[in-house]
């Protein structure tokens, strides 16, 4: 049976040539304290790895969307490198069952704990760069994101409701057709809560609630992307 860096390696489509550096990628912080023999941990790779990503990613957007604004490209980028999005890259791959992970770090279920996930997927590819070359990388990291248009409408309503709406409809009806106005006010200054409901144009989308404007702002926006699912903008 593969061992699971090997199966790593088959899920990646990419065969390490410097095994080291893989193994490197894997280890935690956590791993050196039982085992002197180990000098460093996948720590150094990862700020090397974020930076590849940063620079796989801008330039893939920039092709990809070539009519959007340095925001809408920022916000994108943003949605696909921040952790939680790497760590279930991580656990699609299955880094964990390949971190290395000190004693306590391990039964404290550090294997599962997003933020290492995170950032041994940042190590990994961190790791492939110093591997191979610059087309390589390119290749085995978009290869693991996968279809942009998904992954972005997988991440990107969630996280980033009031910006998914005005992209659905900026391009026909300007930056001023989505706005917000707050219907209601109750509660005391330190436990404020606010209804705010969105519109487009003069047509209601609907409405949400919460305990500062812009949470309230982002509930409403969540309930106008349901709503122009079934009725979408003329």
């Amino acid at each position: 049976m593969p061992s699971p860096l090997n199966q790593l390696q088959q899920r990646l489509g990419y065969t390490f040539r410097n095994s080291e550096l893989l193994l490197r990628a894997v280890t935690h912080q956590s791993f050196l304290q039982g085992n002197p023999h180990v000098t460093e941990s996948n720590q150094r790779l990862e700020f090397l790895g974020d930076a590849v990503l940063q620079l796989v990613l801008t330039e893939t957007l920039f092709a990809h969307y070539p009519h959007e604004r340095e925001g809408d490209l920022s916000r994108r980028r943003a949605a696909l490198a921040k952790g939680s999005f790497l760590a279930q890259l991580g656990r699609d791959l299955g880094l964990d069952a390949c971190l290395r992970l000190g004693i306590s770090e391990q039964n404290t279920g550090g294997q599962t704990r997003a933020s290492s996930l995170a950032d041994a997927c940042e190590a990994l590819f961190g790791a492939i760069y110093l591997d191979s070359d610059w087309p390589t990388t390119r290749r085995v990291m978009l290869a693991i994101i996968g279809d942009l248009n998904a992954r972005l409408g997988s991440v990107g309503d969630l996280h980033n409701p009031k910006g998914r709406l005005q992209e659905l409809v900026q391009p026909k009806h300007g930056n001023n057709a989505v706005r917000y106005e707050v219907v209601r006010t109750e509660g005391h200054d330190h436990e404020r809560r606010y209804l705010v409901e969105v519109y487009f144009k003069d047509k209601p989308l609907g409405q949400g609630t919460g305990n500062s404007k812009k949470l309230a702002e982002e509930a409403a926006a969540r309930i106008a992307l349901e709503t122009l699912k079934s009725q979408p903008p003329v």
